[in-house]
């Protein structure tokens, strides 16, 4: 699309607000065009651990794949594991660089990307390759604490032109990674 006059909005529309109140229990959580986290179900706290104990702006999946410095993930309490990390953290620096020909008077956005520079080697190298696309899909495993390894499909949905990110988390329909995903509803840890 042709760059926007103004910044990333955090602005959920109405339509997709129903859209998510429809969805149940699936685990889903809605970011911005820079990854910053803007709104999660209790499904998604339910599978990755409540993200509000951490500082909002803090909670952007961007930060989490390319940590700068020590401490701990923003978006999840225990560890997850990407089907090919390498791809998964292609397609997240590839979709900053569309966010940044999108946005490209952003401040929040454009600070993100020169902290990410200066702090993380790898996501610079990704930077430099110039790539353009959208991250779309992936396959993860979450740790869960209290029902086990689950294996997951993550898809990501864009909402047309504010680049909202809708990122559903589902399990292969009646596997035993279905009824753990279902199970953590009821045995997450505080």
């Amino acid at each position: 699309g042709p760059p926007a006059d103004g910044c990333i909005s955090d602005h959920i529309p109405p339509g997709v607000h129903r859209v998510l109140a429809r969805l149940g229990d699936v685990a889903v959580a809605v970011f911005a065009a820079d990854w910053q986290m803007i709104w999660w179900n209790p499904g998604w706290a339910a599978l990755f651990g409540d993200p509000s104990s951490f500082p909002r702006e803090l909670r952007n999946f961007a930060r989490d794949r390319f940590p700068v410095g020590p401490g701990p993930a923003h978006l999840n309490r225990w560890p997850v594991i990407a089907l090919d990390d390498d791809t998964t953290d292609a397609a997240v620096v590839s979709d900053l660089r569309r966010a940044t020909g999108r946005f490209p008077h952003d401040g929040r956005l454009a600070e993100l990307i020169r902290v990410l520079l200066a702090g993380n080697e790898r996501f610079a190298g990704l930077w430099a390759a110039g790539t353009v696309a959208a991250h779309r899909e992936d396959h993860k495993t979450v740790q869960h604490p209290s029902v086990g390894p689950i294996e997951v499909d993550c898809d990501v949905l864009t909402d047309g032109d504010s680049e909202l990110k809708i990122v559903i988390l589902t399990a292969a329909p009646g596997s035993e990674d279905e009824t753990k995903l279902r199970l953590t509803t009821i045995a997450t840890p505080p």
